[in-house]
């Protein structure tokens, strides 16, 4: 005897028996449709950038064929955006809340600064300065989620402060005019060095096949469950086109980049882009897999509801200014990497506008509840292309902070449409 099928309508009400295995799955060209329906009902997540990122790199591929999308070029993309796109993961949980955090930026010069000082002055192991350097962000987040989710003072008005005080604190560490010089070669490694050419490739194909295998696996279980799934024939054009990513970007980083090959030869994938990717893929699922991200989302959404639930949701405040603080740490380390010394001006300059900047031109919403991981790397991919492209060109300072700005300006246009959007159609 056949089993009866459920259709959507009826999914609320069909008892538990019938709903597992048994749900209508949408066809593709139904999932194509509603996808549709999404973005026109003002949910449109990371696309707007994503259609920004591909047609800057096309204008900059016609305008610079030589140089743009050469091997040379497109390492120095990664390594450039490293920092930017470091801190704007760690915004995106503060910016779900629908919170900011402006000292950012300083977070990762102190840090930066203190791992100098430990190496340096001190002569400690990398390891310990490292340490050193997350501990210095992980206070720094306390301080700040303390004063906002505990004493309920503005996020603007205490980071801010931070802001102002952490600038100090690296004139304090560094001096006037100083300079602190890393010599380690562990820590100069992470910005400057590739990984070589045969493991890029198998971190590359694992990489792929552990996306497919966890995508497929999900796909499954949704169904077993009678959850709705997306059709098979999407889930493998997301494969493959992760497949194609990440290896042509393999590819064209294992061809040889230096100039005098005979002297020194470079190739393979910058150490920093296996570590970042790590990063966000932890980030990631933190943030989709597990019921703190779900808690995220919905303080973000409702934190009055939220509360009302049951959810602690001064830790989870807490938490996310921690885990934001914690990012510009690390987006120290890799300053100091790249640049194989500190200064006073660490952490300063545009790093903070970039990064906040990258979060919310990639999809993250500045009113919270509504971010991911990726936007922050679309976001900083956008921005490292605007700089990296228009320097080619021979464009000034100026201008490049022009049309980022107005980047930045449209994304949050987009954001604040798509608001009104979902409201009028009762998706919001």
């Amino acid at each position: 005897m056949s089993t009866p099928t459920v259709s959507r309508n009826d999914r609320n009400d069909a008892p538990p028996s019938l709903l597992a295995g048994s749900v209508e799955q949408p066809t593709f060209g139904e999932a194509v449709n509603n996808y549709v329906s999404k973005v026109r009902g003002g949910d449109m997540g990371s696309l707007p950038a994503i259609l920004a990122l591909l047609v800057l790199l096309a204008i900059f591929v016609v305008m610079k064929p030589e140089t743009f999308p050469s091997a040379l070029n497109i390492a120095n993309l990664f390594q450039q955006g490293a920092v930017v796109a470091t801190i704007a993961m760690g915004l995106v949980f503060v910016l779900l809340l629908g919170e900011i955090d402006l000292s950012a930026g300083f977070t990762s010069g102190v840090s930066g600064a203190v791992l100098a000082t430990l190496l340096t002055k001190n002569g400690a192991p990398w390891y310990v300065a490292v340490i050193g350097a997350l501990i210095t962000g992980l206070v720094v987040g306390l301080i700040n989620g303390t004063l906002v989710a505990r004493l309920g003072i503005p996020s603007f008005v205490v980071t801010l402060a931070m802001f102002l005080a952490l600038q100090g604190a690296v004139l304090l560490i560094i001096g006037t005019g100083g300079n602190i010089s890393i010599h380690d070669p562990v820590i100069v490694a992470i910005q400057n060095k590739n990984v070589p050419p045969l493991l890029g490739w198998a971190i590359g194909i694992l990489s792929v096949v552990a996306y497919g295998v966890s995508s497929l696996r999900t796909w499954q279980l949704r169904r077993q469950r009678g959850l709705l799934a997306a059709p098979v024939g999407v889930i493998a054009i997301k494969i493959a086109a992760i497949a194609v990513l990440v290896l042509g970007m393999i590819a064209i980083l294992n061809q040889e980049r230096s100039l005098h090959p005979l002297r020194v030869s470079i190739i393979g994938v910058p150490i920093v882009v296996p570590v970042i990717v790590t990063i966000a893929l932890g980030l990631g699922f933190l943030l989709t897999r597990t019921a703190f991200g779900r808690h995220i989302y919905a303080v973000g959404g409702n934190a009055e509801a939220t509360r009302r639930a049951g959810i602690r949701v001064a830790s989870v405040r807490m938490a996310c200014f921690m885990i934001c603080s914690s990012m510009a740490a690390v987006a120290g380390i890799f300053a100091a990497s790249r640049a194989t010394s500190v200064d006073p001006n660490a952490g300063g300059s545009n790093v903070l506008l970039y990064a906040v900047g990258a979060a919310v031109i990639g999809g993250t919403s500045l009113f919270g509840g509504k971010g991911r991981i990726i936007d922050a790397l679309i976001g900083a991919a956008v921005i490292a292309v605007i700089d990296n492209g228009m320097g080619l060109l021979g464009y000034s300072s100026g201008v490049r902070y022009v049309v980022t700005g107005a980047v930045l300006a449209a994304a949050a246009a987009v954001d604040a449409l798509s608001r009104r959007q979902a409201r009028s159609t009762g998706r919001g």
